[in-house]
């Protein structure tokens, strides 16, 4: 929960405050020691990876492998780690949050509904407040209910999702892992119809790009941890700079350091013909954000412009920077 919920809960408690800075540097070290120890891996979000280890039985030994990589994660960057090994993304995840914290469990092919059915039907990846209430209310309360219970009344209940729901109990999952690739981007950029130097219209240009950008960064739910500035001059020579960043989806944060790159990277005195901002080493957007207050209130108030544009079109809010202002006649 948010961490002022929790003040608010408990007045007395004492809170440490916490460094956005910090996760994204040990998350970069992370990702750095499973990329160069496993052939396909996928980073869910900042703080959480799922690793295919198909194949590496005949040359390894998973069981032992994972164990070492857990081992070399602690032993280079100090944090504690849990993970779950199960034969798919469902049952590895749910055995992860069993093993935390600091802690491993691994559940045999054919051991999966012996490790779920035991467990509450909130802890499924998906099952959230209002599907547990009605859940609950037509009495299945564990996973082995779930399990028991018919397809067609979960389906009459939930339609698809009911069958999904059937199929989870069971530990059957399809999910596959989805390679992080660090050039996934988002970018946007404009050529002008007239090559300027005018540092207040390109000023102008980059806030609408960046503005532009982090919309679809949220719209796809995601947090940028690099930023990449372009400027082509109208002798079409193209230059960019890039820079990693703590991992945001703020407008504020991720134009600052668009303008940084732009002041380093640009030439002073020489037309531009093209501009471009490209946010890239993209990660899902977490409830991590809700650790740290300001972020999370920052977070929230951008989606719910991002709502009002959705619904009411994309030009109904904008920065002020963005308007250009009418000359004096």
């Amino acid at each position: 929960m948010p961490s002022l919920t929790a003040k608010k809960l408990c007045p007395d408690a004492v809170f440490l405050k916490g460094s956005y800075q910090d996760y994204s540097k040990y998350s970069r070290m992370v990702t750095e020691i499973i990329a160069s120890a496993v052939p396909l891996y996928e980073k869910a979000s900042i703080d959480e990876f799922y690793i295919d280890l198909s194949g590496l039985e005949k040359f390894f030994g998973v069981r032992q492998f994972t164990r070492e990589l857990r081992k070399q994660i602690t032993r280079e960057t100090g944090l504690p780690i849990s993970f779950g090994l199960s034969t798919n993304k469902m049952v590895s995840k749910m055995a992860t949050n069993e093993a935390k914290p600091n802690g491993f469990l691994e559940i045999e092919p054919g051991m999966e509904t012996a490790f779920l059915w035991p467990l509450t039907v909130e802890k499924i990846p998906g099952v959230g407040k209002q599907t547990l209430i009605e859940l609950q209310a037509i009495g299945i309360y564990k996973i082995k209910d779930l399990a028991t219970c018919s397809i067609q009344l979960l389906e009459n209940k939930f339609g698809k999702w009911g069958r999904k729901l059937a199929e989870k109990s069971h530990g059957i999952s399809n999910a596959v892992i989805e390679p992080y690739n660090e050039q996934k981007s988002i970018s946007h950029e404009t050529t002008f119809n007239e090559d300027s130097t005018d540092k207040q219209f390109l000023h102008q240009q980059l806030v609408k790009l960046t503005e532009e950008t982090a919309y679809e960064l949220r719209k796809e739910e995601r947090l940028a941890g690099c930023v990449t500035v372009k400027i082509r001059y109208e002798d079409f020579t193209t230059v960019s700079k890039q820079e990693t960043i703590d991992y945001t989806g703020l407008d504020n944060i991720l134009l600052s350091k668009v303008e940084d790159l732009f002041k380093k990277l640009y030439k002073s005195g020489q037309k531009v013909r093209l501009l471009g901002v490209r946010f890239s080493h993209l990660v899902p957007m977490t409830l991590q954000m809700n650790l740290f207050d300001n972020a999370a209130e920052q977070l929230a108030l951008y989606k719910t412009i991002d709502q009002i544009k959705n619904e009411f079109g994309y030009g109904l809010i904008t920065k002020a920077t963005t308007i250009k202002k009418k000359r004096p006649d």
